[in-house]
């Protein structure tokens, strides 16, 4: 083709549509009908270039049809097939422009124009004196035939005859969803033999084979072998109908008992389907059929030498696959311009055919007829999705109105393919043209390289950044995998956490500053979330019995290696919570917040676009939850029993209902009156001194060891106070603990003293350290006794074992401390079987005896050595 393609935009209507519900048909001489896939038909004047109208019908359009004489349109939506005249849309624009409305009539079709009652209809075609329509209805398509009336008039339409043929199962769900929503709709045309003859249109000679839109004289040997002799003789009409299943049907439409029947299958759904010309023949009538495919597969159709004994003519199916996807097409004589969404194209039907060759060449023009399938001619026009049936100007030249995917109503103009190769100067005026054309081209390949470089620009910034995400899940899972050492392992992506204590509005309240401390070397980019949770591991009695977890939600957009990110939540107000409690912590990674909301909803499989990965989970203990006093002030003795007087310990309250007074030490107890003081509960662990100075670094070296001895029990004090298991630390403190002896509060308001004190056991005189709770609330001394064991069993776990001989563990008691727990073991079991046999044990007796156990086991500890 000599010059490149002119692109001339005529309007820009502003709304967004695809291949799938939008189609241009030129009508009623320079009106171009547009169909946008909504209810609205919008009628634009291409010699005047303005929007002259819109139509507006009932439901969303799927085709439009043009009669015989350019008199009447009719129109298919969800209610029906609707009837339109020129005289009545000339009339009403008329009215509207001298109403003084708006320069665009807004033309309302009202219900009268309705011809045919059916639910559904997605094409249609008129063929003479009678309209077709296809439609789905259950599990079949049904093609139907009405007789329009000579005049016109608004009126029902009487059904002549109706064709079915069932849905394929592969494909039964796309076609029903399809015409529900204006997907992929039947394509119509209809052929006639060459040797009929047929009025044809105003704009068409009787030498062409096209007569008017959708229908096409095929020559006479290819129609007999297409559909039969019979249908050759009566000189009916064929109904060709391409299906969005793939088959390619065909219905002789005056043959008595006919039916419809497939004539190909494309496997895919069918795009297009004309006829072409393809070599110039007196009659002019056309040789070739094609039908293309929605992902680019082509067949044509023509008659070839190869009949029996090599003699004859037989019908030729050729299939190839052009460049796909196709989203519309339109043919002339030798060309189909088809696109594909990004491109135009034309391809030549004419390439490889070349006359009758004998029956030795047919195979070598196939062969050449497919090769030129492949090899497309490039128009450089993207984002056409319609295409109107081409015209020729004056010059030759081939002239589409094409609708892009923004709404824009395009004239597109391809020069046409000359035969001669005279002089290659050009006139000044076209080779103006042609540098215009170029400019065009280039400034259309420009754009669209600039949209693909941001798109791919941003795809290598997604990649990079999901690259970053999977390293980041394969290093947090291979760490919880490892089977080596796993108590000792620690993720180079954890949390750890601080407490402290605050008052605000004359409440105290704990709080718990968490640290995420990113030791990899990787960066947390946006879409990430540090998510913790907190929930009690057991429940207090003014809960109800049930223990809830609280969520809390901390995004972030860029956590660089080395860095941290600090985030403080509320953990408990004073009496409000039970201890102790977990945190848990877990990095989310969602891909909402990495594509966003509508493209992470669009992708396969996202209904759950989230990955979580669990960090580490920490403790907050009775001794994070202590509030130290001060030891400098002697008023905070008196503080102290304010707490005393006005809070009610729930276990206290529960054991004097029953009328028991909790023994003291060196007291049996027993029921009597109520005391006005409070009874102490406490518990002791000892320690040995050597393994606190090896695991605390507390050797001294040159020093008395008599003065190591207080510094041994206020270090330990220290290190109860201000670590903990799981890497929860206390805030807020003041100076390092100097005292063996200290004065708190507990979550709940009660006076807790801890001391230390060294202490010799045994008959060896084995050097240890006693740490004694002492509070008048049980469960604080339950719940400070179970936190100070948890430290010393995490202190043992990093301090390496030595070996005791079995003389020294003898001369330490364990063999005496056994049997007393043997003995205490079975005083607990006896209870028990008491009560569940129904003995005479009041609640009281056996509270008192439970009581006792518990304060022997407290009261005799083993030594940890």
């Amino acid at each position: 083709m000599e010059g490149r393609c002119a692109v001339e935009t005529l309007a820009e209507f502003g709304f967004s549509a695809t291949s799938c519900t939008t189609q241009v048909k030129s009508c009623f001489g320079t009106d171009v009908y547009i169909r946008t896939g909504s209810e609205e038909v919008y009628i634009f004047n291409t010699q005047e270039r303005k929007l002259t109208a819109v139509l507006q019908f009932p439901g969303p359009v799927s085709d439009l049809v043009e009669s015989r004489d350019k008199q009447l349109l009719y129109v298919a939506c969800r209610s029906g097939v609707y009837c339109v005249s020129s005289t009545f849309l000339l009339s009403r624009v008329q009215s509207s422009l001298a109403d003084a409305s708006p320069s665009v009539a807004q033309l309302k079709i009202p219900s009268e124009c309705l011809v045919v009652e059916e639910e559904g209809v997605s094409s249609l075609l008129l063929v003479g004196s009678a309209l077709l329509s296809v439609s789905q209805r259950n599990a079949s398509w049904l093609l139907s035939v009405y007789k329009t009336p000579t005049q016109s008039e608004f009126s029902s339409y009487e059904m002549l005859s109706s064709f079915s043929l069932p849905l394929v199962s592969a494909v039964a769900h796309d076609s029903m969803e399809g015409n529900r929503e204006l997907g992929r709709k039947p394509v119509l045309i209809c052929v006639h033999s060459g040797d009929t003859t047929l009025p044809s249109s105003s704009c068409t000679s009787s030498s062409e084979a096209t007569l008017t839109d959708g229908h096409f004289q095929l020559e006479p040997v290819l129609f007999k072998l297409l559909f039969g002799i019979d249908t050759a003789l009566a000189k009916s009409p064929v109904i060709l109908c391409g299906l969005p299943d793939g088959r390619l049907c065909f219905l002789p439409l005056r043959l008595p008992r006919t039916r419809l029947r497939v004539l190909h299958s494309l496997e895919q759904p069918v795009i297009f389907v004309r006829a072409s010309v393809v070599r110039e023949t007196d009659a002019g009538h056309a040789q070739c059929l094609v039908a293309m495919g929605e992902q680019g597969r082509v067949v044509l159709i023509k008659a070839v030498e190869g009949g029996p004994e090599g003699r004859g003519m037989i019908a030729g199916f050729t299939e190839g696959c052009v460049p796909g996807p196709v989203a519309c097409a339109c043919v002339d004589k030798h060309c189909v311009y088809y696109s594909t969404g990004t491109d135009l194209l034309v391809l030549d039907l004419s390439e490889g055919s070349s006359g009758k060759e004998e029956q030795g060449r047919d195979e070598d023009a196939s062969n050449k007829t497919v090769a030129a399938l492949q090899r497309p001619i490039s128009l450089n026009v993207c984002r056409v999705i319609a295409l109107a049936e081409l015209t020729c100007n004056s010059a030759g030249e081939i002239q589409l109105l094409g609708l892009s995917c923004r709404g824009r109503l395009q004239r597109i103009t391809s020069p046409v393919k000359r035969d001669d190769t005279g002089s290659s100067k050009l006139p000044s005026t076209q080779m103006g043209r042609s540098i215009r054309d170029v400019l065009s081209a280039i400034g259309d390949v420009c754009e669209r390289a600039s949209v693909l470089k941001t798109a791919i620009k941003s795809k290598n910034q997604t990649l990079k950044h999901l690259n970053q995400v999977l390293n980041i899940c394969f290093l947090l899972t291979a760490k919880a995998n490892s089977a080596e050492q796993p108590s000792i392992q620690e993720k180079p992506i954890r949390c750890h956490a601080v407490t402290t204590w605050s008052r605000l509005l004359q409440k105290d309240s704990l709080n718990l500053t968490c640290v995420l401390d990113n030791g990899s070397s990787y960066i947390l980019e946006r879409g990430w979330t540090l998510k913790i949770t907190v929930f009690p591991l057991s429940c207090s009695p003014s809960a109800g019995g049930e223990s809830s977890s609280t969520d809390f939600s901390f995004p972030f957009h860029s956590l660089h290696p080395g860095e941290k990110l600090e985030v403080s939540l509320p953990l408990a107000a004073t009496g409000d919570k039970s201890f102790p409690i977990t945190v848990s912590c877990s990095l989310i990674f969602s891909l909402a917040g990495l594509l966003g909301e509508e493209e992470a909803v669009s992708l396969p499989g996202s209904h759950s676009s989230c990955i979580s990965l669990p960090l580490n989970t920490l403790t907050v203990d009775w001794l994070h939850a202590l509030q130290v006093n001060s030891p400098t002030a002697t008023h905070k003795n008196t503080t102290s029993q304010f707490y005393n007087i006005t809070t009610t310990d729930t276990i206290q309250a529960f054991l004097n209902s029953r009328q028991i007074r909790p023994s003291g030490r060196g007291d049996g107890g027993g029921e009597s009156a109520p005391n006005p003081e409070k009874e102490q509960y406490s518990a002791r662990i000892r320690v040995s001194s050597e393994l606190l100075r090896d695991s605390l670094m507390l050797k001294t070296s040159g020093l008395d060891q008599q003065l190591a001895a207080p510094n041994v029990c206020s270090s330990v004090l220290d290190w109860l106070l201000s670590e903990g298991p799981g890497g929860v630390k206390t805030g807020q403190r003041g100076d390092k603990i100097s005292s063996s002896m200290i004065h708190a509060r507990d979550p709940n308001g009660h006076t807790v003293k801890l001391t230390a004190k060294e202490v010799h056991v045994g008959e060896e005189s084995l050097a240890t350290v006693e740490v004694q709770v002492e509070s008048s609330s049980m469960a604080a001394v339950c719940g400070l006794h179970h936190a100070v064991l948890s430290r010393i069993q995490t202190l043992m776990h990093r301090t390496t074992e030595k070996a005791v001989s079995s003389k020294r563990m003898q001369s330490l008691g364990i063999r005496q401390a056994l049997q007393q727990d043997e003995r205490l073991l079975q005083q607990i079991q006896q209870s028990r079987i008491s009560g569940a046999f129904g003995v005479d044990v009041s609640a009281g007796q056996m509270t008192r005896s439970l009581l006792s156990v518990y304060r022997e086991l407290r009261e005799n500890p083993l030594v940890l050595i």
